[in-house]
């Protein structure tokens, strides 16, 4: 078993363009989250949205330095207890979790609320780095899918039943980026992605009344305006009267006024906010940090000293990109609302404390590069 800490692999090591890349995000979605409830002076200061994902923030850093402290390969011989973890943390929000918005996907801690599928999702990463980063693995060979699709599935199944779309939506793309990485034939990758949209059928018939209308309200906008497409519909209205430089911090009409509502702007629509109070430039420049971030990332993935650490990067590097990606297509109006938050940036506290420890683990591999 490797060891848990690695002191010859000292901090100064660390990615340090990753890391302030990392807090200034952190710091764009604290300012933002303040602005969205700008004005609410009614609620008590431990209550206000800011307040709480500031303490947030302060926990999730010693959670990011502990990850990158810890040698990543420890994680590799801890894979199926990781995994059966996951499974459990699953299973048992679905009996004893609490229920909101239709959804049964969080623990009720008192203090704060507990998402598992974040957890579960880095966990899957760690798991399928483990077992296709085997170097006696032909990872060539059609069975090796089998075991990499049979991980996924259940813990898609799992997180698909509470129901969370959104998140379960993540899964195939990191396990797709995963088979590619450890070399998986063209053919089987094509013929993967042909059975995958022959499913949607049956995702179809077994998708709740309510996701279904929101496919349906994107198709046709005009279908329940003051109902299923009202957040889209202000949503983009946020984004297109942000004009060039946006209307200021805490000037914002849209979410300010309750047209986006306070529910949903600070979390999902996080973005609508930045890019009607500071406009386009706003929004590129968020867009640009996010880049970096993903260069670093994928810097850190060719650097590896391994495979299992380089399907590490790759899984957490595919994972925060396609949930940036779907956050910023939802608000535009490219995709369906399917409630995917903005990574570091949005409100939540497992979404954040989840997303420092990924990218924590990605720093220790980092740290440890040949």
């Amino acid at each position: 078993m490797a060891k848990v800490f690695s002191l010859e692999n000292p901090l100064f090591r660390i990615d340090w363009l990753a890391l302030l890349v990392t807090l200034l995000l952190l710091l764009t979605g604290l300012i933002f989250i303040a602005s969205a409830g700008y004005g609410d002076e009614s609620i008590p200061l431990l209550n206000r949205q800011w307040f709480r994902q500031l303490i947030f923030i302060l926990i999730s850093l010693p959670v990011y330095l502990g990850m990158a402290l810890i040698d990543y390969r420890w994680f590799k011989d801890l894979s199926p207890v990781i995994y059966g973890g996951c499974l459990v943390l699953l299973t048992g929000v679905l009996i004893f979790g609490i229920e909101r918005n239709g959804a049964k996907s969080w623990y009720d801690l008192k203090v704060v609320d507990f998402q598992p599928a974040e957890l579960a999702k880095i966990g899957l990463v760690i798991c399928l780095a483990a077992y296709l980063g085997d170097p006696l693995r032909n990872t060539r060979h059609p069975r090796i899918i089998m075991v990499p699709l049979a991980l996924t599935g259940c813990i898609f199944l799992l997180i698909l039943k509470q129901p969370d779309f959104g998140t379960a939506m993540i899964l195939p793309c990191v396990v797709m980026a995963l088979l590619f990485v450890a070399c998986l034939s063209w053919r089987m990758i094509g013929l993967l992605v042909l059975l995958g949209l022959m499913t949607l059928p049956l995702a179809w018939a077994l998708a709740k009344d309510y996701q279904k209308e929101r496919v349906l309200v994107f198709i046709n906008p005009d279908r329940d305006p003051l109902g299923a497409s009202w957040n889209r519909r202000q949503s983009e209205m946020a984004v297109g009267s942000g004009g060039l430089t946006g209307k200021g911090i805490g000037q914002g009409t849209q979410n300010l006024l309750g047209f986006l509502p306070t529910t949903v702007a600070p979390t999902d629509f996080i973005f609508s906010v930045i890019a009607e109070e500071k406009g386009f430039m706003g929004s590129a420049t968020l867009l640009g940090l996010y880049s970096l971030l993903f260069g670093s990332l994928a810097r850190t993935a060719v650097r590896a000293s391994d495979m299992f650490g380089r399907l590490i990067a790759i899984g957490i590097l595919t994972m925060l990109s396609v949930h940036v990606t779907i956050n910023v297509a939802m608000t535009i109006g490219l995709m369906p609302i399917v409630g995917l938050p903005l990574p570091l940036v949005s409100y939540g506290g497992s979404f954040v404390v989840s997303m420092m420890l990924a990218l924590g683990l990605v720093q220790s591999v980092h740290s440890r590069r040949n």
